[in-house]
């Protein structure tokens, strides 16, 4: 399983010059014991730095994400000082997290996931989800996320390309807690394009999401 590369699929329109590469998915996004994994979202856990600012509910009854205390996100870049970019990347990231919280949770159907993602994109997550806990695994390690490109298309819609660096994410056994460690390669880093829309509740869902393992976008 190389852990976060999402079995999302629906090409991007190429707004802005964000969508800077076709991600698509394939068998090797399927979940391998042995192969690494990665994590995702803002939502404040431990030892996260530089992330999106935090929110712990309101209006929009936003979900707990609470990770594990060995599964940690850090968000490098994250706000650009434009309130209304900084508001899509926060819940750009939320997304990321919620499906780490999902799989954490072992529950593809976790409210998290259809809180921050709506259409193709919760489709893609809730299956890759599902895949990943029913091969028995989970994760553990740090995954860094950086390189935020941010277009607001309109009042109601937005694109966000950034990287993630899986060097330090891993798979873990659910049951045994073994953690496998994979060698670093081009493969331990992401090229991730999104799609978002917001919603009434005032949160940018993210509709499409595509990923590219190895991507020279990212990798050093």
């Amino acid at each position: 399983m190389k852990r976060r590369t999402m079995p999302v699929t629906t090409a991007l329109a190429a707004t802005a010059a964000l969508l800077l590469t076709a991600c698509g998915s394939g068998d090797d996004d399927k979940p391998k014991d042995e192969d690494k994994i990665a994590g995702a979202d803002q939502h404040p856990k431990k030892n996260t730095s530089e992330s999106p600012t935090p929110d712990s509910g309101g209006k929009t009854g936003r979900p707990d994400m609470t990770l594990p205390q060995d599964v940690t996100e850090t968000f490098v870049g994250w706000k650009t000082g434009d309130s209304l970019k900084d508001a899509v990347l926060a819940d750009a990231g939320r997304a990321q997290t919620a499906v780490t919280y999902a799989v954490t949770q072992g529950d593809a159907n976790e409210p998290a996931l259809g809180f921050y993602q709506d259409g193709e994109a919760l489709v893609g997550s809730a299956r890759w989800v599902k895949s990943i806990v029913d091969s028995g695994s989970t994760f553990s390690g740090k995954v860094r996320y950086f390189a935020p490109k941010v277009s607001v298309l309109d009042k109601s819609s937005a694109a966000v390309v950034y990287c993630s660096d899986e060097t330090k994410a891993f798979n873990k056994n659910r049951k045994t807690k073994k953690v496998t460690k994979t060698p670093v390669s081009d493969q331990s880093y992401v090229t991730y394009s999104t799609r978002l829309a917001k919603n009434e509740l005032g949160v940018w869902q993210t509709t499409r999401l595509e990923s590219k393992r190895g991507d020279a976008t990212c990798t050093p």
